[in-house]
């Protein structure tokens, strides 16, 4: 964009026509897309643009630009996942079939806790009902204190 600014600037001076350093320096600041406001804002706040001559700018600008290319290839470079998946043969796939996953194997631990804990003391003799069964139990006891 410098270049081509340049190329413009030289041309009207050729034809007669010259700007003053801080003209051409608004110029370019106005120029400029709107993802670079937040640079051209400090810019304008941090030094005098009447005062600031074209070559600062322009290596300020570039400066800006570099750290915004890598700003956003960072950014791609995260999006970016790679995804690896594994190959298996036919007979690697029986042979994991023949193995139990770890997820059955703490399903079957869980069982046998389970059984080993129902089977104790604590259960011996008690019987397990519904809420139905319980209900009907209450309705007919009614009555009937000693039950």
């Amino acid at each position: 964009m410098i270049t081509r600014f340049t190329d413009i600037v030289n041309g009207l001076e050729a034809l007669g026509k010259t700007y003053k350093e801080s003209k051409k320096v608004m110029k370019i600041l106005r120029s400029l897309p709107s993802k670079w406001h937040t640079k051209v804002i400090a810019i304008q706040e941090a030094k005098d643009s009447t005062k600031l001559p074209m070559e600062e700018l322009i290596g300020s600008l570039m400066t800006y630009e570099i750290n915004l290319k890598k700003k956003l290839q960072e950014g791609e470079d995260k999006k970016k996942k790679s995804i690896t998946l594994k190959a298996t043969t036919k007979e690697e796939e029986d042979v994991e079939e023949e193995k139990p996953s770890e997820e059955e194997d703490d399903l079957a631990l869980i069982t046998r806790k389970l059984n080993k804990y129902m089977r104790g003391e604590r259960f011996r003799g008690r019987r397990f009902t519904s809420r139905r069964d319980l209900s009907k139990k209450e309705s007919s006891s009614h009555g009937d204190k000693e039950k």
